[in-house]
């Protein structure tokens, strides 16, 4: 028949080809020249190829704690290249099921994924049904039209002394209390009135607001002296779009236009933390349709939603997935 077996699912709010790692060359520099093949050449038209930068490398795992190895691969559309950037994780767990990697057990079935390159190992919790993942569903995702079936993602989460890098809820940042937590990435979290501002500003505009971002530039040093980590700044409020909470993260150089995932993390585990910023502010989604065991956080560009569990470590993403393609794909 010729060609290579791939598979097209939008993970997440992003989609990407997934292929097996056994159907690609073993050695990096050969299989990367493959996948610019397949994809297309550079150029944003990439007509003579499936199109897209996105790739997912999927393996069965050589660890024991793992399901599948899992390695990200962006083929990029200006120039010729393959770099791990970006992610589409929420795909692996469906497509590792579909291609027999992992068995289906209903109604949910959890897929350890190993992250090559951190060694983070990632349960993808997937709707399952007659040994098939199911994608059918009404969950909605900010900026995916249409709904699918919920999946969750699970990251390794912190305990003890790790979450909260001081030993304390709140912490005196110069005068501004602050919850500074560690849940996979050092967050600095502030209530935005302290701050002079509502919380629900546009990126944009608190990117051209000189005296807050001075302000929470001198706020980030003694934050960094506290946690030993250049953390993430996180202004919160309470909702203003029907959500839980509303977030406008400050990264060292620019403000987030959304949230990144573990960001989102390390706030829904906050929440849990009774005395904590993020606790004071929380409010219960507006949209009934949503379940009720949903933190939505808000950000700049739309919402991201979290699960919380028995602990505050222990917060999952919510996502979903849709096989959009399988077939093969052949190169010139």
């Amino acid at each position: 028949m010729g060609g290579i077996p791939v598979q097209v699912l939008r993970g997440g709010a992003s989609k990407g080809a997934y292929f097996l790692a056994s159907d690609l060359p073993a050695g990096p520099a050969e299989r990367d020249r493959l996948l610019r093949a397949l994809m297309g050449p550079p150029g944003r038209r990439r007509i003579d190829g499936i199109g897209g930068s996105k790739v997912a490398v999927v393996s069965r795992s050589t660890d024991a704690g793992a399901d599948v190895d899992y390695l990200f691969l962006e083929v990029g559309v200006a120039e010729p290249r393959v770099g791990p950037c970006g992610d589409i994780l929420a795909g692996v767990g469906p497509f590792a099921i579909e291609r027999g990697l992992v068995p289906a057990c209903a109604p949910i079935t959890g897929v350890r994924v190993r992250v090559l390159g951190t060694g983070e190992v990632v349960t993808v919790h997937v709707p399952t049904a007659d040994g098939r993942p199911s994608y059918a569903g009404d969950t909605r995702l900010s900026g995916v039209p249409g709904g699918a079936a919920r999946l969750r993602i699970s990251y390794p989460g912190a305990d003890g002394p790790s979450l909260l890098p001081t030993g304390r809820v709140i912490d005196d940042l110069d005068g501004v209390p602050a919850t500074l937590i560690d849940n996979g990435t050092p967050m600095a979290l502030i209530e935005a009135e302290a701050l002079g501002v509502t919380g629900h500003e546009s990126a944009t505009r608190l990117e051209y607001d000189a005296r807050l971002r001075h302000r929470v530039a001198s706020l980030r040093r003694p934050a960094r002296a506290l946690m030993g980590a250049v953390p993430r700044m996180c202004l919160l409020a309470r909702p203003a779009d029907g959500g839980s909470l509303s977030t406008r993260t400050f990264l060292p150089d620019r403000v987030h236009a959304a949230i990144g995932v573990r960001a989102a993390v390390g706030v829904g585990s906050a929440v849990a933390l009774s005395g904590s910023v993020a606790a004071g502010l929380v409010a219960p989604v507006a949209d009934r349709s949503v379940p009720r065991d949903v933190l939505r956080l808000e950000h700049p560009s739309g919402y991201f939603d979290l699960v919380l569990g028995d602990s505050p470590s222990d917060t999952s993403v919510v996502s979903t997935a849709r096989l959009l393609l399988d077939g093969r794909v052949f190169a010139p």
